[in-house]
């Protein structure tokens, strides 16, 4: 096939890329690659990737030398018309869209990078799907959409509509207005909820490499909730096994779906909702435990109150990710931890 992938200088899509690519399909690559966080890791993605990242140009594609079947246009979702051009010219099998403002946080002080990027952007990539016959379009939602939601595990089946940060509204009104073209045009979407997602290449403002960073460099790192966090930490090949399962597989209509008692995880137009998550929540001071360990050393502590946008607890239920996909998720967190690090200490000479 030939595949758009947005966001490959970033985490997930950087992984994404590679996978497509070393299994033989044709793969074009886009990133604003913009300085939200250290541009030296979405240059050191591109350029493991085999980009020449001296010779990036906005809006001209620059070829991989790793791989013939990879291409990279540096180019931003917002730009409608550099993504029209791109649509009309490659004809696309197939989307998936992984880039996007992240972080909770953040959007509490940059509340309008927000609507730019996740709203104004996916609404072009939803536009050029449907003047071009895309037929699949994924893309990533978060388990932050599960908002005010006490009841664990998180399943796509329960309702979502109480969300505690713009950014999960941003996620939340990705999967709204995937269904509305999904129901309106036809076009196969699915929305992924990723659960925490870690591991090599990680973004520098998840508390993996947050607390990695300030371990080696001496430093305390602030443990919010006072260490009572639980997150469903999800390892990168994990998630990206996930992605590809459901680039090979569009959603289809729920036969059995009705207006009656609507079921939120499906439609009876080709649209689906999966959770990608390790289905096994760790507190956050066993995620600390096992950076310590790999690490070989006890890192000091800050213990703070929980932040405003957080959620105490992420769980997710994979059961629809197993029984449609035949998937689930099953790196150990220490097994995950131990690669981060490796990686860590090689690329930051560390």
């Amino acid at each position: 096939m030939k595949i758009l992938v947005t966001g490959t200088a970033g985490f997930i899509g950087f992984h994404l890329a590679e996978r497509l690519a070393s299994r033989g399909d044709e793969v074009v690559g886009i990133d604003n690659i913009n300085d939200y966080y250290d541009q030296r890791v979405k240059y050191g993605r591109l350029a493991f990737s085999g980009i020449d990242c001296d010779a990036i140009e906005y809006g001209k594609p620059t070829h991989s030398s790793k791989y013939q079947n990879y291409r990279f246009v540096k180019l931003d979702l917002e730009d409608r018309e550099g993504i029209d051009a791109l649509f009309l010219s490659e004809r696309f099998d197939a989307v998936c869209n992984l880039a996007a403002q992240a972080g909770v946080r953040y959007s509490l002080t940059n509340p309008r990078a927000y609507i730019g990027s996740n709203i104004a952007g996916f609404m072009n990539l939803l536009e050029a799907c449907r003047h071009n016959s895309v037929g699949n379009l994924c893309y990533a939602s978060s388990s932050s959409v599960y908002g005010l939601n006490e009841s664990q595990p998180f399943s796509v089946h329960h309702n979502v509509d109480h969300p505690v940060s713009l950014y999960a509204a941003s996620k939340k009104s990705n999967e709204l207005m995937a269904h509305t073209y999904s129901h309106l045009y036809g076009i196969p979407t699915t929305g992924l909820r990723f659960f925490t997602v870690y591991g090599p290449w990680g973004r520098p403002d998840m508390a993996l490499f947050l607390f990695t960073k300030a371990a080696l460099e001496g430093r305390p790192i602030d443990v919010f909730n006072y260490g009572e966090m639980q997150r469903d930490f999800t390892y990168i090949d994990d998630i990206v096994e996930g992605v590809t399962r459901v680039i090979d597989h569009p959603a289809r209509p729920n036969p059995d779906w009705s207006g009656l008692s609507p079921d939120a995880a499906s439609s009876s137009a080709p649209y689906r909702v999966y959770n990608i998550g390790n289905n096994q929540p760790v507190r956050l001071m066993e995620f600390i435990a096992a950076i310590e360990k790999a690490l070989g050393m006890t890192i000091e502590k800050n213990m703070l109150p929980i932040q405003p946008g957080d959620v105490p607890s992420t769980y997710a239920d994979v059961s629809d990710l197993v029984s449609d996909l035949g998937y689930k998720p099953c790196t150990t967190v220490q097994e995950g931890v131990d690669r981060f690090i490796a990686w860590y200490r090689e690329f930051f000479n560390a």
